[in-house]
C-alpha cells in the first residue's frame, strides 16, 4: 500500500467539511499566508477565478447565506 502524502491526507480530510468550513479554512489559510509574507501581491486575475465556487452553495438561499454570515460577524 503506497504511503499518502501529508497534503493528500489534508485534501481527504478538507472534502470532507462542509462548504461553509471550507471556506473558513480558505479565508484563514489566506491570512496565515498574507502574515508570513508568502502571499506575493500582484494583480488578480479574475478571469481565473470564474467557476472557482461552483456548487458551494448549491441549494442554499443567496440572502439566508449573507444574512448567516453577517449574523457570525457580530
Amino acid at each position: 500500500m503506497p504511503r499518502t502524502s501529508t497534503l493528500g491526507k489534508i485534501e481527504k480530510e478538507v472534502e470532507r467539511l462542509s462548504p461553509q468550513e471550507q471556506l473558513k479554512l480558505v479565508e484563514k489559510l489566506a491570512h496565515q499566508l498574507r502574515k508570513t509574507g508568502i502571499a506575493i501581491k500582484k494583480e488578480l486575475d479574475w478571469k481565473a477565478l470564474y467557476g472557482l465556487g461552483k456548487g458551494l452553495w448549491r441549494g442554499e438561499d443567496a440572502q439566508e447565506y449573507v444574512n448567516r454570515l453577517r449574523k457570525d460577524r457580530i
